[in-house]
């Protein structure tokens, strides 16, 4: 018969959670600041630290989905998202795009035996690079729409966990996240749009109703994003991509809700703004 916990039990079981916590509080910072430095620096400097983050995406991914040769498939994988990044600069995201097609087919025929799943990595990797640069290269309106999908996904991702402890309730999607609830997505919905509303009054952009239907479509992909990442996970029997980030696992693991967010609101900016995805994102 297995004792009762004591208060020096309860104590100790406690203490690598709060140091854990304590991980991912830091590591969360960290990330945080520089990501929004260098959204504040923009140039050359974005694009290489969202190459950097698309490429430990893309060597993540190789890692779960157990495909071989790795070696060569994390350098086919550097090779597409160098032609993006380069296709990217020149201002010709049609060549973004048929660098990551080109660079998923060579990875599908070299990969054994998950050929879907290496065509779809280099896509899942190049959405971490295009939309974000595309969105900051906007010389209009590109620095305050990085900032902007910072605030709504960061405070979607903040409100749903605090929502998600203190009420509880119904599960999201148990199959594929059981920690998940619906009273999570919901708070997180309000504090996303209450974030992003405070983002563009901040910035003195004129506030308009439709603000808030944009900022629940990018909540939305943002919850739909980390779902994805957890399915991919729940596939292949994985917990964490990697042990990147300390407390909170790997690079998908971080940025999953942000790269689909990021791609809404590219579709969404383009839709409506051309060659100036930002200003049509939030320009209304």
């Amino acid at each position: 018969m297995a004792e009762a916990d004591t208060p020096h039990d309860q104590t100790q079981s406690a203490e690598p959670k709060r140091s854990e916590l304590n991980k991912r509080l830091i590591s969360a910072a960290v990330l945080g600041i520089g990501a929004v430095v260098t959204a504040w620096i923009g140039g050359t400097l974005f694009l290489l630290v969202w190459t950097a983050a698309a490429f430990a995406v893309w060597w993540e991914w190789t890692g779960i989905i157990g495909a071989s040769p790795r070696a060569l498939l994390i350098v086919v994988g550097a090779l597409a998202l160098a032609g993006m990044a380069a296709a990217l600069v020149m201002d010709a995201p049609a060549i973004a795009f048929l660098s990551a097609v080109i660079g998923g087919g060579i990875a599908a025929a070299s990969a054994y035996p998950a050929r879907i799943w290496a065509f779809g990595g280099i896509l899942y990797a190049g959405a971490v690079l295009v939309p974000a640069v595309m969105l900051r290269n906007d010389p209009a309106f590109g620095l305050i729409a990085i900032l902007w999908l910072f605030a709504v996904v960061w405070a979607e991702d903040t409100g749903a966990y605090f929502a998600g402890r203190l009420i509880g309730g119904p599960k999201l999607a148990v199959r594929i996240s059981p920690n998940k609830t619906w009273a999570g997505a919901i708070g997180g919905t309000f504090a996303g749009i209450a974030a992003g509303s405070a983002v563009l009054l901040a910035a003195g952009i004129p506030w308009r109703p439709v603000h808030m239907l944009v900022a629940f479509v990018i909540v939305v992909a943002a919850q739909l994003g980390d779902l994805l990442e957890s399915a991919v996970k729940r596939r292949f029997g994985v917990k964490d991509t990697s042990m990147l980030i300390p407390g909170h696992g790997g690079m998908m693991d971080r940025i999953d809700g942000l790269l689909a967010a990021a791609v809404f609101a590219l579709a969404i900016g383009l839709m409506r703004g051309g060659g100036a995805p930002a200003t049509g994102l939030l320009s209304w």
